[in-house]
């Protein structure tokens, strides 16, 4: 059974056959996966499953698997507090032709659909209720203990890479210390969270980040809707109006700002905006 990309394909899943891998995740985890509800990603293969789970398979190379592993849905299941679906099971594998790992996690169906892509075109219309789970959920996850660092893209976030990033778009005189680290998701956006119900997923990059780059990455995958990445900086304010939260809203603004800005991409004009009033405020503080 043939399992691994040759060198000369691509890693874009969307792209290359993948049933052999579907054939050995559904034979270790002894589940079939229903092939009809296969979503393909560039690096993620999901599918619900005949026993009413899902499994989110992932290829990732080994450089981009940190020291602390890669086992962030696993790790997340103690997190109390938190609205996300239960994690049941996993299998993990080296590719025998590459210098490349799968894992397969297993959890539980979501609640409620996803509410959309990592970055929205229109507000999605979410309860009241649906912003306070919102809230007690990060204030949870905010209060955890761990020694998991974040990885949002893949990159384990310091002190340094969060300079480097800002200093990249922004050269203004300001201080770029982060003072307060707590666990994040550190991939906050709304194809990770659903609604009616409330439930955040893809769990693979949390861990100990600066304290407000969960709410600066709401926002930031909002802005296209003002009316949306306002409602987010009001129920996040407490981290917004701090010092971290500043520093991660320029963070977030150098992602978009930076040298990989698409020049149609509606949310330049605002996080432009935002990005120079922020820079203000920390000046003169």
């Amino acid at each position: 059974m043939t399992l691994s990309l040759s060198p000369s394909q691509t890693a874009d899943l969307r792209m290359q056959p993948v049933e052999d891998v579907l054939g050995r995740v559904g034979q270790s985890l002894q589940v079939r996966l229903l092939s009809e509800t296969v979503v393909r990603k560039r690096r993620t293969v999901g599918a619900k499953t005949d026993r009413d789970t899902w499994v989110r398979i992932e290829r990732r190379p080994l450089d981009k698997i940190p020291d602390q592993g890669w086992n962030g849905a696993e790790s997340a299941a103690r997190l109390g507090g938190v609205a996300q679906p239960e994690w049941y099971g996993c299998v993990v594998w080296r590719d025998v032709d590459g210098p490349v790992m799968w894992r397969a996690d297993e959890t539980a169906l979501l609640s409620s659909a996803p509410i959309g892509t990592s970055v929205v075109a229109t507000a999605p219309d979410l309860p009241e209720e649906w912003w306070k789970a919102l809230n007690a959920s990060l204030d949870a996850l905010a209060a955890q203990n761990t020694t998991r660092v974040a990885t949002p893209d893949t990159v384990t976030i310091t002190q340094a890479h969060v300079t480097q990033s800002i200093r990249s778009v922004f050269t203004d005189d300001f201080d770029t210390t982060v003072e307060r680290w707590v666990p994040a998701h550190a991939d906050l956006n709304w194809a990770n969270v659903t609604a009616p119900t409330l439930q955040l997923f893809d769990w693979e990059d949390w861990g100990n980040a600066p304290l407000g780059l969960d709410s600066a990455s709401l926002w930031a995958s909002s802005l296209a809707v003002p009316a949306l990445a306002e409602r987010v900086r009001h129920e996040r304010r407490s981290d917004f109006e701090s010092g971290n939260g500043k520093l991660m809203t320029l963070f977030a603004c150098s992602k978009i700002l930076g040298p990989y800005a698409h020049p149609e991409d509606p949310r330049l004009e605002p996080a432009r905006r935002t990005a120079e009033e922020i820079i203000r405020e920390l000046e003169a503080s």
